[in-house]
C-alpha cells in the first residue's frame, strides 16, 4: 500500500463529513484539485442527505463518500438483511441498508463520471459507512463504466456482502486497500453469520480483499473509529509528508500538526 496516498485520502474523507455537517455544504478542497460534482442519497426518512463529492486534478479523479452522521444513517447501518447486487452479473448479495443508499446516489455519481477523462486514474475512498458505499460503487464502476481499474482505499469499513459478492469483487478490483484498526468495532460488523431478528433467516458476510491492519487505542469506542484517529495513525508512517500535505489549504486535514499526533 502507498502510505502517502492513504494519508491524503484519509484527509479527503474528513472533508466528506464537513460537506454534510456545514449547512451550506462547504468544505476544503486539497491543493491542485477542484470540485466537479456532489451527490446525495435518500435516507430512510425519505429526505436527501449529502453523502460525498467528486474531485479532479490534472493527474487524478477522487470519488469520496462520508460515513454515518444522522439517526437515519444508523437505521441504514442496522438493516443488515441482504438483497441482490443487481448492478453486476453474478454479483451475489449485499447489505440492504448500504445498497439502498448507494442505489439512490448511483445515477448522480455515474452522470458526473461520464463527463470526466477516462485516461485518468480514479481513486474511490470512504470511511465507515462511506467505505461500504465506496466498495459497492467500485465494482459497479469497474464493470459498467470506462474506469475499469479504480483504486480503492477504505478506512474502518464494515463488511458489505456475501461470499459470492466478495468473489466477484476480488476478481474485478485489482487495487483495494481496506485499512482497519484492530480495536475498531465497525470492521467486525455485520458478523460473519447474521441472524435476522424475529425471522428464520441467516445471512453470511465476508470482507473484500486488501486488509491493512493497524493497531491504535484512543480510549473510547468512537475514538478508535473516527477518521481523525485513522489519519493520525497513518501520519506516523510519513510525518513530513503529512505535514506538507496539510499546509494547503490550511486546516483541511483532521488535525493541525500530524507530527504531533500521539
Amino acid at each position: 500500500m502507498d502510505y502517502r496516498t492513504a494519508i491524503f485520502l484519509a484527509a479527503v474523507c474528513n472533508q466528506a463529513y464537513l460537506n454534510t455537517i456545514n449547512a451550506d455544504g462547504s468544505f476544503l478542497v486539497p491543493k491542485s484539485y477542484h470540485l466537479v460534482g456532489e451527490f446525495s442519497a435518500q435516507s430512510y426518512s425519505g429526505s436527501n442527505e449529502r453523502f460525498g463529492f467528486i474531485l479532479q486534478s490534472e493527474q487524478a479523479i477522487i470519488l469520496a463518500f462520508r460515513g454515518t452522521l444522522s439517526a437515519t444513517d444508523w437505521v441504514a447501518d442496522l438493516i443488515a438483511q441482504q438483497v441482490p447486487y443487481r448492478f453486476v452479473k453474478n454479483g451475489g448479495a449485499t447489505h440492504k441498508g448500504f445498497t439502498d443508499l448507494y442505489s439512490s446516489a448511483r445515477d448522480s455519481i455515474l452522470s458526473v463520471l461520464e463527463t470526466l477523462p477516462k485516461d485518468k486514474p480514479l481513486f474511490i475512498t470512504g470511511h465507515s459507512l462511506g467505505g461500504a458505499l465506496a466498495t459497492l460503487s467500485a465494482l459497479d464502476i469497474a464493470v459498467n463504466k470506462p474506469f475499469a481499474n479504480p483504486l480503492v482505499y477504505t478506512f474502518g469499513a464494515p463488511r458489505v456482502g456475501d461470499p459470492a459478492f466478495v468473489r466477484t469483487y476480488n476478481s474485478q478490483i485489482g487495487t483495494h486497500w481496506r485499512i482497519q484498526n484492530e480495536y475498531d468495532i465497525v470492521p467486525h460488523l455485520p458478523p460473519l453469520v447474521y441472524q435476522q431478528p424475529n425471522k428464520d433467516k441467516t445471512y453470511y458476510y465476508m470482507h473484500v480483499r486488501g486488509e491493512v491492519m493497524r493497531k491504535f487505542r484512543m480510549g473510547t469506542v468512537s475514538g478508535n473509529h473516527v477518521i481523525s484517529s485513522y489519519f493520525m495513525d497513518l501520519a506516523k508512517e510519513d510525518p513530513e509528508f503529512a505535514a506538507a500535505v496539510c499546509l494547503e489549504p490550511p486546516g483541511w486535514c483532521p488535525i493541525p500538526d500530524p507530527k504531533a499526533a500521539p
